[in-house]
């Protein structure tokens, strides 16, 4: 079948093609992941070769956080379907312009049921390159604009191996791939430091308010003291690590003689199980605000985040534009935003604002719900709180609808309790965590910019508009 022509003119010297006979062409294909005929629920376990998902497949890399993996001897039966580096992953069904290029770590992953895998084999096309024609505007409406269904798009071999493509000569691919993939690297960067970033803030919101360490560590303290081991009780944590209580400090920042002398030394019952005494436990809505209340009128301007947009990991929008107001949920610096709809909410969509102007009003997605915590809770609290297993457990098994369209009920949060500190820790918490989220704002931001010169240039770098001069020198 010949190509469909996406752009009105390219260079001489660049063919014009489809993506299945580029790859059939360089010894490749285009292969589906294995059915769930092939691959049970039951099969999969805690340890073992990686399973890549529809859910796994982030802005052309792979989520390897939550990913699903097999036994060696199912990726040994489903050989035929583990992916090699260089291959590209497509999301089968639901938002098929999902896809990843596959990087040495990932070698030997398994494409798993519900993607595609497309394999160019070897020398004709560069896969760097490939990846980022695949993320051109023009191919990524072409692929969505054929994809079947009007609910639930779905994407087969077929369709894919019909996307128009476009190979200019390897040196040329090779030199768009390197100018392109610079500016990724940036970001992939930024988006590493800002995963660090917020495993600090996430983990110290653990320790002090899940797990409740420094109250241990002080019940450690004065068990030591007396010469006296530390009471059984099956209603509480074991201490961490297997040295002295003492002398073991859990891997997190901010560990301190002077910060444990805040927390008590003792635990109390209350409805929750054992919490720190002197502690109270409460409904959520009763220390956060649901949805609250910001003003926006139809029709202004104003900033617009989307769902497509919304983080799987960090806090910052990867991209924020600027829409006129219609319906939607409105947001302001400070609150926490949380997709309720599947599978967003499964793949850990939420989102800390503090990149809107003073006073300035966003919105969004009716899809969100939207945290703000009262007096005197910091506003990072809800964020963190929102990140943890316990809240996302309770949100996901309170889902209600169709299997396919299921969302949270927002008055089901009032059935969510949490465990409230005093105000000197919870002031604590909230100067702790504010310069880490400030430095990964600052780094988000930065990706942003990077990203709209890599948007810019890569339409046009891809069709030729934009040539790179002599690509052989400017590869050495």
């Amino acid at each position: 079948m010949p190509a469909e022509i996406l752009f009105d003119s390219l260079p001489e010297d660049w063919e014009y093609t489809t993506l299945g006979e580029a790859c059939k062409q360089s010894g490749g294909e285009i292969q589906t992941g294995p059915f769930g005929s092939q691959l049970h629920a039951a099969d999969y376990v805690d340890s073992g070769i990686p399973s890549i998902m529809p859910l796994n497949l982030g802005d052309n890399y792979v989520i390897e956080e939550g990913i699903a993996r097999i036994s060696t001897s199912d990726a040994q039966r489903l050989a035929r379907y583990l992916v090699r580096t260089g291959d590209i992953v497509y999301s089968r069904r639901g938002d098929v312009e999902r896809r990843a290029l596959i990087r040495k770590k990932e070698d030997g992953w398994l494409c798993g049921t519900g993607c595609l895998r497309v394999r160019f084999g070897n020398g004709r096309v560069d896969p760097v390159f490939a990846s980022y024609y695949l993320d051109h505007p023009a191919v990524r409406e072409w692929i969505v604009r054929h994809a079947h269904g009007a609910t639930m798009p779905n994407l087969n071999t077929t369709i894919l191996s019909e996307t128009p493509f476009v190979v200019p000569p390897l040196p040329e691919q090779r030199a768009i791939a390197h100018i392109l993939g610079t500016l990724d690297d940036k970001i992939e960067l930024n988006r590493r430091m800002n995963e660090t970033l917020e495993a600090m803030a996430r983990a110290l919101f653990k320790s002090w308010f899940v797990d409740f360490d420094p109250v241990r560590r002080n019940m450690a303290r004065v068990h030591h003291g007396r010469g006296e081991a530390l009471p059984s009780n099956p209603d509480m944590p074991e201490l961490r690590g297997n040295a002295s209580p003492l002398l073991q400090h859990p891997p997190i920042p901010f560990v301190s003689d002077e910060i444990d002398a805040l927390f008590p030394d003792d635990f109390e019952d209350s409805a929750l199980g054992k919490i720190p005494r002197g502690w109270r436990v409460a409904p959520l809505p009763q220390i956060i605000d649901v949805n609250p209340t910001r003003m926006l009128r139809r029709g202004v301007i104003a900033p617009y985040i989307d769902m497509a947009n919304m983080p799987t990991q960090g806090h910052s929008p990867s991209n924020i534009n600027s829409r006129a107001f219609g319906s939607g949920m409105r947001f302001m610096n400070g609150d926490t935003l949380v997709a309720r709809i599947t599978p967003c909410l499964e793949n850990g969509k939420t989102a800390f604002i503090d990149c809107l102007e003073p006073e300035q009003v966003g919105w969004g997605s009716t899809e969100y719900i939207v945290l703000h915590p009262k007096e005197p809770l910091p506003a990072e609290f809800a964020y963190c709180l929102a990140r943890s297993t316990e809240f996302r457990d309770f949100a996901i098994q309170r889902m209600t609808g169709s299997s396919g369209r299921q969302r949270v009920p927002v008055e089901s949060l009032s059935f969510f309790s949490v465990v409230v500190a005093p105000k000197p820790i919870t002031h604590l918490f909230g100067k702790l965590v504010k310069p880490i989220f400030v430095r990964a704002n600052v780094a988000a931001g930065e990706s942003r910019t990077l990203a709209t010169i890599r948007d810019i240039l890569l339409p046009k770098l891809l069709s030729g508009t934009i040539r790179i001069e002599d690509a052989d020198r400017f590869m050495r």
